[in-house]
């Protein structure tokens, strides 16, 4: 059950003239003083059934049914804190608090997935059917170290797409985690083999391990353990590290103690590490920037409002054009890929004007005739900078800025969900691949390794389960602990994030998407002043990022080194 809320403002004498906002569960009181950015927020005791993104007709108008919002809040520290002492005293387990069921409900969520992995890899044809009874069961214990890569993937790394959205209310975590969980499968199963796989990536030099099958098949699956283990502790304590520097950390320590200095490529090394300065760094300048414009030209406008709907169209339209030519080319020739990519964009602009104007309509024709109040604030802030401190929209206006938005943010989230998918399941996928592979008499050292479908759907999977089972822990710090978020903060920090990865990948510079979307979200904090950013959560991040190269590679020579005893008694 998802709760609604009704907002007011502490400050108000004036009668309150309720309107309910049609593009989310709430219900807000207008007043004279009502800002967007300073609002106090109050539970509705009749919350609606719906908890998916949904249109419905009311009145004859279509509506859109989007999260509760629970976090726009930024001046009421005390209320909130109130609040979340609240639900730290409840009793429920963390999964069936976060997604308000029942804890015998959360407890055969975690069953099922449980039974699930155990069982689903007797069906799959990677096994190794046809072969050998002890190489069936390496095969199967392969599968389960790289599902729980993958989990602790879900758990962890999926806060990327979808941590923004959850915490400005965009999305509920209950829509949240089943659109990620449809949309991270999808990738990984149709966008996994497009991602070269870890090993493949110039982390070891494989040809150093020739001959010894054995302990290059040890390392990988504890490279993979390593990781896992990293994640799941950094997972618990909601801090959001980079899979990729998990993965790369435990490698480079087993390739190091076990291959001599010769057996890790220091390049890739020396990149990973320079990412830990150069993502956050232009997540939070991007960020600062976006935020800052959208300030300056929706808030300051005459009618923001307006101002906002014309604004969605060109956010999406360059969006999707990036997208389109940089990451999905629709065609190896420049000038035909171009032109393809410019007609996506146009085609996703055109699409989503006409969602906004007609969701948002009526208010935007309201808006039209509320001039005499909104003039004088147009004759105060014509000549601002544009770094200057500018008041947010009130009533309707914020009520169109939000609504318009919050369509944006879950559009970015959906994106970043599914390439996410696409591309960080080679984390957990490349290494299982390799170890399957040798398992199987194939040339690991070779030829490019091939990845079944199953093997990535078995990817998919794990994503999923880890994001259902502790996904909502990472979210949590991304979404509200580092600092408030509203859908203009939240989308200002997606869209930069997204920006800076899509960037970076195509020039080759070493990015962590995770990275360089904690530095978006301190970089929209920034914008509203220096206070507004926890330092204790981004010192706790950042603690977290120093140490996971070494601590993976600390966990994969121990867990090698156990390894190696346990096969020499097998094989």
């Amino acid at each position: 059950m998802i709760t609604s809320y009704c907002l007011s403002s502490p400050r108000n004498t004036a009668p309150a003239e309720a309107f309910f906002v049609r593009n989310s569960h709430l219900h807000f009181h207008k007043h004279r003083s009502f800002n967007g950015d300073n609002v106090l927020f109050k539970p509705n005791p009749s919350p609606p059934k719906s908890f998916l993104p949904a249109l419905r007709g009311n009145n004859s108008r279509l509506t859109h049914t989007f999260a509760s919002i629970s976090s726009f809040a930024e001046a009421d520290g005390e209320n909130q804190e109130k609040k979340e002492t609240k639900i730290e005293k409840s009793h429920k387990p963390g999964m069936a608090q976060a997604f308000n069921i029942s804890s015998r409900t959360a407890s055969a969520i975690s069953i099922c997935i449980a039974l699930a992995a155990l069982s689903f890899p007797l069906l799959m044809k990677s096994l190794g059917q046809g072969l050998a009874l002890k190489t069936k069961i390496l095969s199967y214990v392969t599968l389960l170290f790289g599902f729980y890569m993958a989990w602790n993937i879900g758990a962890n790394d999926v806060a990327n797409a979808m941590g923004t959205s959850v915490g400005s209310g965009a999305l509920t975590l209950r829509q949240a985690v089943l659109t990620a969980a449809i949309l991270e499968f999808s990738g990984a199963l149709l966008m996994g083999t497009h991602v070269t796989s870890t090993m493949q990536k110039g982390i070891l030099v494989a040809n150093v391990f020739q001959g010894r099958d054995t302990l290059l098949f040890a390392g990988l699956l504890s490279s993979l353990a390593a990781a896992g283990t990293w994640l799941q502790v950094a997972s618990y304590f909601g801090w959001p590290v980079s899979t990729t520097h998990c993965i790369v950390g435990s490698m480079v320590g087993f390739g190091l103690v076990y291959g001599g200095a010769g057996a890790v490529f220091w390049g890739s090394l020396a990149r990973v590490t320079s990412s830990w300065v150069i993502s956050p760094v232009m997540g939070a300048l991007m960020s600062f920037l976006v935020y800052k414009c959208i300030r300056r030209f929706v808030y300051s406008a005459p009618n923001p409002g307006q101002a906002a709907a014309a604004a969605a169209p060109i956010a999406v339209f360059v969006g999707v054009t990036g997208i389109s030519f940089a990451a999905f080319p629709l065609s190896k020739t420049f000038p035909l890929a171009l032109t393809q990519a410019l007609a996506c964009g146009a085609v996703g602009a055109f699409l989503v004007d006409r969602i906004i104007r007609k969701q948002l309509g009526h208010l935007l024709v309201k808006s039209t005739s509320m001039q005499p109040e909104k003039n004088e604030n147009v004759v105060q802030n014509k000549n601002i900078g544009f770094l200057s401190d500018i008041e947010g929209p009130k009533g309707t206006q914020l009520e169109i800025v939000y609504g318009v938005f919050g369509y944006l943010q879950i559009l970015s989230a959906c994106f970043m969900s599914f390439a996410h998918g696409g591309n960080d399941v080679s984390n957990a996928i490349g290494p299982l691949a390799a170890a399957l592979s040798i398992l199987h008499g194939g040339a690991a050292t070779g030829a490019a390794i091939i990845i079944p479908t199953d093997v990535l759907a078995w990817g998919g999977f794990g994503i999923v389960a880890g994001l259902t089972m502790w996904g909502y822990r990472v979210i949590a710090t991304i979404g509200k602990k580092i600092t408030e978020l509203t859908p203009t903060r939240g989308f200002a920090a997606e869209f930069a994030a997204a920006s800076v990865v899509l960037f970076a990948s195509k020039l080759g510079l070493p990015i962590s998407a995770t990275h360089t979307l904690v530095g978006a979200v301190m970089g929209v904090g920034f914008a509203r002043g220096l206070n507004s950013v926890r330092a204790e959560t981004v010192k706790e991040i950042v603690a977290s990022w120093v140490v996971t190269i070494p601590v993976g590679a600390t966990f994969a020579v121990l867990y090698t080194w156990i390894l190696t005893k346990l096969l020499s008694n097998i094989l």
